[in-house]
C-alpha cells in the first residue's frame, strides 16, 4: 500500500487520476435515505451498488451467475461509489483522516463461502485510495438477495477533520 497522505496536502483526487479513476455524481437513493450522513467527525455512508453511469453493472447470485472475480471488481466500484458519497458530505476527500469500517454484503448463492475475497476489491481500493488512511475493519456478509438484485453493496464508516 501506499503511505498516507500528508495533511494538508491535496493529494487524494490526485491520487484517484494517477489510478485512472473519476468520481461518479453520487447515486439517487432507491428508497427512504440520503447517501451519506455525518456525526461528530464521522461519516456514514449508506450502501452503495456497483452502478456505473446510473447502470447496475450486473445482477444474480455470486457463485452461480455472477463469478467471484466479477463481484470483487463490482465491490471496488461500489467502493468507488461510497468515496462518491463521502466526498458529497465533507467537500474535500484531503479531509478523510481514517476509513475506520467497511461492511461488504455479498448476494451468495447457498455453497458459496468467499465473501472476504470479493469484498477484497472494496478494501483494495481504499488502500490504494487512502494509503494507511484507508487500512480499516471490516464485516464481509453472505445474503440470500441485495436491492435490484444486486451482487454486493458496500457502506463505510469515514473519520475527517
Amino acid at each position: 500500500m501506499t503511505a498516507a497522505p500528508t495533511q494538508g496536502t491535496p493529494c487524494i483526487e490526485a491520487r484517484l487520476a494517477e489510478l485512472g479513476l473519476s468520481l461518479p455524481p453520487v447515486t439517487p437513493p432507491v428508497a427512504a435515505y440520503v447517501p451519506a450522513v455525518i456525526t461528530g467527525n464521522y461519516v456514514y455512508t449508506s450502501g452503495q451498488l456497483p452502478f456505473i453511469d446510473g447502470k447496475l453493472t450486473g445482477t444474480g447470485k455470486v457463485g452461480a451467475e455472477v463469478s467471484a472475480e466479477d463481484a470483487k471488481s463490482m465491490a471496488a466500484t461500489s467502493a468507488i461509489n461510497a468515496i462518491a458519497a463521502l466526498k458529497s458530505v465533507i467537500g474535500d476527500l484531503d479531509r478523510v483522516t481514517r476509513i475506520v469500517k467497511v461492511v461488504g454484503f455479498v448476494a451468495s448463492d447457498p455453497s458459496f463461502t468467499g465473501q472476504p475475497g470479493v469484498i477484497n476489491g472494496a478494501s483494495e481500493l481504499l488502500g490504494e485510495v487512502f494509503g494507511e488512511a484507508g487500512v480499516h475493519a471490516r464485516s464481509a456478509v453472505g445474503v440470500s438477495v441485495l436491492p435490484l438484485d444486486s451482487p454486493v453493496e458496500v457502506e463505510l464508516i469515514a473519520e475527517f477533520q
